[in-house]
């Protein structure tokens, strides 16, 4: 495997690396057609805005609605992209996942499901009629480690495994950013013109929401962990937090409603303090704005009857939970 040189924050020159990636992915492009996913993180905004530099029209951009994002996240992204003088085609693959992911409750079974579907399904099938050869993506360093030391399968990593994509799917793979954690990838995006809502945006996972639900993803269960997360994330956005989710737990647990008995759902709040993801510490976050957020999930979300907040450091813990 090719060792991959880190570009410190710190050793990071925005306009240098810029310049030589548009050149670099100009180059590998050549006069044909490439084609990248927008999911509206800072990662994959990032290098939308880097090809786009790069490439200008013959980069085809396009947000994947797989049914497991954040309320409303596809109409924003692109509108917001709009803005920028990028323009984005919304792909609607949400049976294509939802199938692909039922009956599975193991982890690792979960990202490989949403690995191949996104991959090999649809964006193979974007591939083949567009003719494009080759596949922009926003795979930073930490997904790399992470996957390769067997901490948890990132979606995004392909070579450093020993799997070919061009073989495997039928097209090549551009990482621009993979020299970069995520603290350099803020500082660029901002350098590439990017909005603060942006650039400054809390990390979400390639799997979408179908990481924050444990055991078997439905529909009913991404609708909960979708209201769950719009909660906690307008609730701590003052927080200064590096990342704030919302976890649905598997087994229903016994609470009370109306006086009477009642099995329910059990929503775990996470709230991180970090600076590149590798680790990080619970954010020490006051008993009012907990009790508060507690309150709201269980007012605004039914068959939600218990609310807890995660204090594990990273490691053992990891951010996400599948």
């Amino acid at each position: 495997m090719v060792k991959i040189k880190e570009i410190k924050r710190t050793e990071l020159n925005t306009e240098e690396f810029i310049r030589e990636k548009a050149n670099e992915i100009s180059s590998l492009v050549g006069d044909g057609l490439a084609i990248n996913a927008l999911s509206g993180g800072v990662d994959s905004s990032a290098v939308t805005m880097l090809g786009h530099k790069a490439l200008g029209e013959r980069l085809k951009t396009y947000f994947v609605d797989n049914g497991i994002m954040r309320k409303g996240e596809p109409e924003w992204i692109v509108s917001l992209f709009k803005g920028l003088g990028v323009k984005v085609e919304i792909i609607d693959a949400q049976d294509k996942f939802f199938n692909a992911l039922k009956g599975l409750t193991d982890p690792e079974e979960k990202r490989e499901a949403v690995t191949q579907t996104f991959y090999k399904d649809v964006f193979g099938k974007l591939v083949r009629e567009s003719k494009a050869k080759y596949l922009l993506q926003g795979t930073i360093l930490t997904d790399v480690d992470e996957t390769v030391a067997g901490i948890k399968r990132q979606h995004n990593v392909f070579e450093q495994l020993g799997i070919d994509p061009e073989k495997e799917f039928g097209y090549k793979i551009i990482e621009p950013l993979v020299q970069l954690r995520k603290d350099g990838v803020r500082a660029l995006a901002a350098a590439l013109g990017l909005p603060e809502s942006i650039h400054n945006r809390i990390p979400f996972p390639g799997p979408a929401l179908a990481a924050r639900v444990i055991g078997e993803v439905t529909r009913e269960k991404i609708s909960i962990v979708k209201k769950a997360t719009s909660i906690v994330e307008k609730k701590l956005a003052d927080s200064n937090a590096f990342q704030y989710m919302a976890i649905l737990h598997n087994d229903r647990v016994p609470g009370i409603r109306d006086g009477k008995r009642d099995f329910g759902f059990q929503v775990e709040v996470r709230c991180w303090d970090s600076v590149d993801a590798r680790v990080a510490t619970p954010t020490k976050l006051s008993h009012e704005t907990l009790t508060s957020l507690a309150g709201d999930i269980i007012k605004q979300i039914p068959g939600v009857v218990s609310v807890t907040y995660n204090i594990a450091t990273k490691p053992p813990s990891t951010m996400e939970a599948v």
